[in-house]
């Protein structure tokens, strides 16, 4: 049974579209079971019905034609219940309905499977025997692993419009995919799939725009496959036998015209460019040795795929990854990078979508800098599919709808409304001081690291930069940047925002941020070679860093800050700070007339927090970075979309670690901030404010929320609401409590819920 699954699953993989794949499902089962009928209803949402989609059994005459209610008979039975119903004797059920146009009276025993795709039922899978019995478990059990494989697929067809239940081709349902929030905002556009190189599965669907072009990029991509290949076989001519180069000869002749190369070629002509052609054949070749029962030509699948990769290398090669985008583009990805959407025209770029990463993953980060609505983690987005297809981003929420209807349109639309209306009338806050209804004063700076950033921010009344990431200019270069070429961008920043704070972090790389030319390896990059471990091991980075942004500032008289990320302990500190003031009296040797900055640390691991008193002793100033904090306190990858639900800010350990964090800073007189997320979300501020932080940086959008929420609070009602938050364990409940206090203080229009039709 289980080879027969494997079989069954590759087949419906393989097959390219649902009805193909309902039919394969139907016939195979069938086989398998030896039952005499099976069937699928799927359901149609705008309908509220089931409807009759394959069958093998029964009149097919009525596929597509025959619907039963939600309510209706055993299938809507099983669809209220989300679970297998098996009955021995069907026509007894209290809930049994005939239909007379189906054609299923002889028919007694009956086992029905609910097709569930993110807890939502999407139809119901059907056998049936005239014979008065049972299905016994592993009956049931391969009938439940099939509609678990099944829903999918349909989920798929669901996405890309393929899927269509009322009859029309122009009335193609929505679809809603949850993921989580990455930047806020919502974006209604055209989905751009982006892909990673030589990833055959990522590869989109894409109509040629000139398929006669696109034959000869293919025909001389596989010309060059060939050559590569021949390399290969005339160097390990000496070292191999006779039969074991055979292999290579092998692998030349799956390129003949007439195997792999003539399918592809007539997929092309038939208006598929050719990538995405040569996917679908390599797809489809790899489906049929995988189905094979012979061990050793199941595994010819893997060469086929090795294969279809080495084309694809040369076609990306050969190509332009993309030449234009649309006005509206909403950028779709697997993983998406910052040099990814880097390439994109600003004012084309709407939205972004990554099927992986969290609502605090780097990009997510950069997207919330940028004011780009972005959704993260949408892990049953099928994005391959996509290209071209209309799409909602909700920022908010943390969901995309693909295909949407009149009514979410709107809903959207509104809503696009209703922000630019609430911008506007915060607009009246920039000039002012950022001050609680009792004159308690808190500062509100920026997180940047684009130029871009500079005046956006200036424009929201920001008092200065408390985070700048000059991680970001070497993510998007191709080698390290000389300090000459640091020094000109870090002055460009320092004259943009001077005479304020500008808080510089050293570079810090490592974990979800990678220098394609610095690659670093690691099974646990989180708890790796990141931050200061890898400045600290190379001080050559290091010191032309820091040299940079000291002599950037000649002249500028902005207040330079560097702060140091990843510190674990006071010996990095020490280790840091001296190859500083090494860096400072070389400067003043050389005769520049420049200040000596100020030195903090980030606050961003436990035994920071710990050590905090320690630490801020050795430095002018700490910064808790509460992304990191939070993942480290709370053993939560925020790239990971299966755990994200588990971190919280508002975590009861992740409050407590912030006060003692205060207190420690308080304790030596010694000024403190928080940037991040947590310092822009403005519930959380009021708590902040309470704790005694004297700066929260944030991104520049959230800048003017926060200063209402602010301003709408006496820090004495602040610090009450800390204090018995303070008692509480359950993070939930300390949300649910803030959340409350900001409705009632009036702010309810920056707390509110967001659901979608």
């Amino acid at each position: 049974m289980l080879e027969i699954l494997r079989r069954v699953i590759q087949e419906v993989n393989s097959a390219r579209d649902l009805g193909t794949a309902l039919d394969i499902i139907v016939e195979r089962i069938q086989q398998a079971m030896g039952t005499q009928v099976c069937s699928v209803y799927l359901l149609n949402e705008e309908r509220d019905r089931y409807v009759f989609m394959a069958n093998r059994g029964l009149n097919a005459a009525a596929v597509g034609k025959v619907s039963l209610g939600l309510g209706e008979g055993l299938v809507g039975y099983v669809g209220e219940r989300a679970e297998p119903v098996n009955l021995e004797n069907a026509p007894q059920h209290r809930r049994y309905h005939y239909v007379e146009e189906v054609g299923e009276e002889p028919f007694n025993a009956f086992l029905g499977v609910p097709i569930i795709h993110h807890r939502r039922v999407l139809g119901v899978l059907v056998v049936q025997q005239t014979s008065v019995r049972r299905y016994d478990e592993s009956e049931e059990a391969f009938l439940i692993t099939l509609s678990a494989q099944l829903a999918g697929v349909i989920a798929h067809a669901r996405a890309t419009g393929s899927l269509s239940l009322s009859g029309s081709v122009n009335d193609l349902p929505a679809s809603r995919f949850q993921g989580k929030a990455g930047a806020p905002g919502v974006a209604i556009g055209t989905a751009v799939v982006i892909y990673p190189e030589a990833e055959l599965h990522t590869v989109p669907d894409r109509k040629a725009s000139d398929t006669a072009a696109e034959v000869v990029l293919f025909r001389r991509a596989v010309a060059e496959t060939r050559n590569e290949i021949r390399a290969m076989s005339d160097k390990l001519s000496d070292r191999l036998r006779p039969e074991d180069l055979g292999l290579f000869e092998a692998y030349l002749h799956m390129l003949d015209d007439t195997a792999i190369s003539g399918e592809v070629v007539a997929l092309i002509e038939a208006g598929q460019w050719a990538q995405g052609a040569l996917r679908a054949v390599i797809e489809s070749h790899v489906a049929s040795f995988q189905a094979m029962e012979d061990a050793y030509l199941r595994e010819r699948g893997t060469d086929v795929l090795d294969l279809g990769r080495r084309v694809l290398a040369k076609l990306q090669s050969s190509v332009d990854r993309r030449v234009s985008y649309p006005l509206n583009t909403i950028l779709v990805g697997a993983e998406l990078t910052p040099s990814m959407f880097a390439d994109v025209p600003r004012e084309r770029l709407l939205g972004l979508v990554s099927v992986k990463g969290s609502g605090s993953s780097h990009v997510a980060i950069l997207a919330k800098a940028m004011g780009i609505p972005t959704v993260m983690g949408v892990e049953a987005l099928p994005i391959h599919l996509l290209e071209d297809k209309p799409l909602i981003v909700d920022g908010f929420d943390g969901c995309v709808i693909t295909h949407p209807g009149a009514d979410q349109l709107v809903f959207y639309r509104n809503m696009l409304k209703d922000e630019a209306a609430l911008n506007e009338g915060l607009e009246e806050l920039k000039n002012k001081p950022c001050v609680s209804l009792d004159g308690h004063r808190v500062r509100l700076w920026v997180n940047t690291g684009l130029m871009t950033d500079a005046s956006r921010s200036l424009d929201r009344g920001a008092e200065g930069v408390g985070l700048y990431r000059t991680e970001v200019h070497f993510m998007m270069n191709d080698r390290f940047p000389t300090e000459e070429e640091q020094k000109a961008i870090y002055r460009e920043h320092l004259l943009a925002y001077a005479p304020r704070n500008v808080t510089m972090r050293t570079l810090d790389i490592g974990g979800d941020k990678a220098l394609s030319y610095f690659p670093i390896q690691e099974e646990n990059p989180f708890l790796g070679w990141r931050g200061i471990r890898v400045t600290l091991d190379h001080p050559e980075i290091f010191l032309a860093q820091v040299r940079a942004m000291i002599r950037a500032n000649e002249g500028v008289n902005a207040y330079l800050r560097i702060m140091l990320p990843m510190v674990s302990s006071v010996t990095e500190v020490d280790e840091a700070k001296r190859l500083i003031a090494q860096c400072y009296a070389e400067i003043i040797e050389d005769g520049a007339k420049v200040a000596m900055p100020a030195v903090g640390v980030m606050i961003e691991v436990p035994a920071a927090v710990y050590q905090a008193r320690d630490i801020i002793k050795r430095v002018d100033f700490l910064s808790v970075g509460s992304n990191d904090l939070i993942q480290y306190m709370l053993a939560v990858d925020r790239n990971n979309a299966r755990v994200a639900e588990l971190y919280q800010e508002f975590h009861p350990a992740v409050l407590h670690a912030l006060k003692f964090v205060v207190d420690a800073a308080h304790a030596e007189n010694k000024p403190l901030g928080i940037c991040g997320e947590m310092a822009g979300n403005p519930a959380a501020a009021i708590l902040l404010m309470a704790m005694g932080f004297d700066v929260l940086s944030m991104n520049s959008t959230n800048l003017l929320m926060v200063k209402w929420a602010v301003r709408s609070f006496e820090l004495r009602k602040a610090k009450r609401i800390l204090n018995k938050v303070l008692k509480m364990d359950n993070a939930q409940e300390i949300k649910i409590y803030v959340d409350g206090q900001m409705r009632e203080a009036g702010l309810g229009r920056i707390v509110r819920s967001r659901m979608a039709p």
